[in-house]
């Protein structure tokens, strides 16, 4: 198997024409590098959007990374107006989890990092309750109790604190952390926050959704990873799921399925979002998984 330093992903998204795969593919070539993997999506070949995920390796690349991307840039990028990323998997990204009381997300994310499966450098858990403490220094990853005291100025202390801790993190993600995060926080971190919402949005959003979903009497549940913006529950959807219910199952039977499912559908889209396999389309995703 290749070395997985050696490999990077671009993303593209730019008006749709004739020629962006071959050019894109040409001008790799000429830099000697072997693309492994290319997912594309047109939203409509005639005046559409282009959306495209490549994977290629770069041991035998001839010019360095920065180079490559100034070449982009100038010669392709240039030429078919795109917005376009290159990462590259030998700097892994560095990851914050926020939770509270529930551990059953926050275990789902650790159990896999451990087992070298989330590919990410947990840098820390931070939680505005001290409970899951021994539960994360287990794993030898540092914990920090951030409380929240009442009222706006004890919101915004936690928050600055917070700030200080996930400076220089790529990803936060909200492992049913019960803390509505303000359009401060949020701004610093655009579209790199991750949260499992506790049912099939758009419906039941706010609290107590199993509560609602018991008192309508549905007979499916489910549950929802977004990435957060500054509007409540209303970011791009990275991934969902259902799970069919009766008349039998009561409100305790309709939290055990949903934990299930928000463990691995928040667990599905952190590894999406780690592994450069999300493009945003207006407010929708693209998941090239």
């Amino acid at each position: 198997m290749p070395n997985t330093d050696s490999i990077a992903r671009l993303l593209i998204s730019c008006p749709d024409r004739p020629g962006i795969v071959a050019a894109v593919s040409n001008f790799l070539y000429s830099h000697a590098v072997n693309i492994t993997t290319l997912d594309q999506y047109s939203t409509d070949p005639e005046g559409g959007t282009f959306l495209s995920r490549l994977e290629f390796h770069t041991p035998h690349m001839d010019v360095s990374g920065p180079a490559l991307e100034k070449a982009f840039a100038e010669t392709v990028a240039a030429r078919f107006d795109m917005r376009w990323h290159i990462s590259y998997a030998a700097r892994v990204k560095r990851t914050a989890i926020l939770v509270s009381r529930l551990d059953h997300c926050l275990l789902e994310l650790l159990w896999l990092w451990r087992r070298g499966k989330l590919p990410t450098d947990i840098a820390l858990v931070a939680s505005n309750h001290d409970e899951l403490r021994p539960v994360v220094e287990g794993f030898g990853i540092p914990f920090h109790h951030v409380p929240v005291a009442p009222g706006p100025e004890g919101k915004a202390r936690a928050e600055e604190r917070l700030l200080e801790l996930t400076e220089g993190v790529d990803l936060v993600v909200l492992a049913r952390y019960m803390q509505i995060l303000s359009g401060a926080f949020v701004s610093r971190f655009p579209l790199r926050i991750i949260n499992i919402h506790h049912s099939f949005l758009p419906a039941f959003v706010g609290a107590n959704p199993y509560q609602k979903a018991y008192d309508k009497g549905v007979k499916l549940i489910g549950a929802t990873a977004h990435y957060v913006i500054e509007e409540l529950d209303a970011g791009p959807i990275i991934e969902q799921d259902v799970a069919r219910v009766t008349h039998r199952h009561d409100i305790g039977a309709l939290k055990d399925l949903g934990r299930d499912l928000e463990r691995q559908i928040l667990a599905r889209a952190v590894r999406w979002h780690l592994e450069d396999r999300i493009l945003l389309n207006g407010n929708k995703t693209v998941i090239f998984d």
